[in-house]
């Protein structure tokens, strides 16, 4: 009896130490460097994250996506060729007539700032997140150029 209590303590010891080693490995992972990006307004960012413009055909590509994207979760979309949208996000068609570019650019990237208890993600954020699985910890959504490339598709939403 009292060997088997050992064994199983040595069990959870050596469990234990696992985690701390992949914990810890996780750890020295530095986080992403993402680029700084100036608010104004209290409501968009005007100048393009990338430092250039973004490939619309690209971005439709990345709101279509499961994988990046995955906007067709929770808006409706002209994108007539997939059948199943979303209906907790706001309707995107039209929504470059509602605005501008830079707004639409800070809500990609930290809605939260704009509406605090909003259930989309923020795209390009690392800090100050919660329950983000450690895989993801410092990694943000998109690239600052995927960003663009989504901006650059959204822009052509017009009514």
């Amino acid at each position: 009896m009292i060997s088997g209590l050992f064994a199983a303590l040595a069990a959870v010891a050596v469990v234990a130490a696992g985690s701390t080693a992949s914990l810890a490995a996780s750890k020295s992972k530095p986080p992403q460097k993402l680029v700084n990006y100036l608010v104004i307004n209290e409501d968009s960012i005007p100048e393009y994250l990338s430092g250039r413009p973004g490939d619309p055909k690209q971005g439709r590509k990345l709101v279509i996506s499961r994988k990046k994207g995955n906007c067709l979760a929770c808006h409706k979309m002209p994108i007539p060729e997939k059948a199943d949208h979303g209906g907790t996000g706001t309707d995107l068609t039209g929504v470059a007539d509602r605005m501008t570019e830079s707004q639409l650019r800070l809500r990609l990237v930290d809605p939260k700032r704009i509406i605090p208890d909003t259930m989309m993600p923020a795209f390009y954020k690392i800090q100050g997140l919660n329950r983000v699985l450690p895989k993801f910890k410092g990694k943000a959504i998109l690239t600052a150029q995927e960003i663009e490339d989504i901006i650059a598709y959204i822009v052509t939403l017009k009514e």
